[in-house]
């Protein structure tokens, strides 16, 4: 069907739509329940986008460090999970990543993602360096894969508290997957890590409409009704990509 130019332009301006964490949350259960999409899909595509963000903000070719060394920190809960895949892939691109998961779920998921790691000899960190400058010296770029939507900024504990102290003081460049960890999912928060990238998964939560980094989105595999029902108006993606920088 031709579209007149008048028409072809309204559609182009739609601005993209930045989701609450309700609306996140009703999407993905959507996925799961009614599109039949499985949990460990879902993590394994964004898992797979968030390695494919990196490997374009920071090319092997761009590490000024002899080793393209990858710090990757993992929480308790499905973000940690998506930090884990990514870091597989990592490893398949020849990053070297290396995870710190200080609190292992007892999901049975989960686990069968950390054996992957383990089968790909990606090193597990038994404790964070205090000391921001260990962490300065022995990785190019930290992957903030901590928190997510589940959690509550307010109610944030230890060890998680602690980290979050710790990459407010590291000088490399931090990548946040979806939320950075700490930060409100409705609104930017001012005294939050401060990450250089920030990988939305789906489409981008309300806490990144103020994000002044360098953003990529990955949700090309969201099934068209749910973009027309969430009124989401996702961006072109280019070729064959699965995610775009914003």
């Amino acid at each position: 069907m031709n579209h007149s130019s008048t028409e072809v332009e309204a559609e182009t301006i739609e601005p993209l739509r930045y989701l609450s964490k309700v609306e996140a949350a009703a999407i993905e259960t959507e996925l799961l329940r009614d599109y039949k999409f499985g949990q460990q899909q879902l993590i394994e595509i964004w898992g797979h986008a968030c390695a494919i963000a990196i490997t374009k903000a920071y090319p092997l070719s761009s590490m000024g460090r002899k080793q393209p060394t990858v710090l990757v920190i993992c929480g308790p809960d499905q973000n940690g999970c998506i930090g884990l895949v990514c870091a597989r892939h990592l490893r398949i691109f020849e990053y070297e990543p290396t995870i710190y998961y200080p609190k292992r779920s007892s999901h049975s998921l989960y686990q069968d993602f950390t054996v992957q790691c383990e089968k790909m000899d990606i090193p597990f960190l038994s404790y964070l360096p205090t000391e921001v400058q260990l962490i300065n010296d022995a990785y190019n770029i930290v992957i903030d894969a901590i928190l997510g939507l589940e959690t509550d900024p307010a109610s944030v504990k230890e060890p998680y508290s602690g980290i979050l102290v710790t990459l407010k003081q590291v000088r490399i460049p931090i990548a946040s997957v979806d939320v950075p960890s700490g930060w409100d999912v409705e609104e930017a928060s001012q005294d939050g890590i401060n990450p250089e990238v920030l990988i939305s998964l789906t489409a981008p939560k309300k806490c990144a409409t103020s994000f002044s980094g360098k953003h990529f989105l990955a949700g090309r595999f969201l099934p068209y009704d749910i973009q027309k029902k969430y009124e989401l108006n996702l961006p072109e993606y280019p070729g064959t990509d699965c995610l775009i920088e914003l």
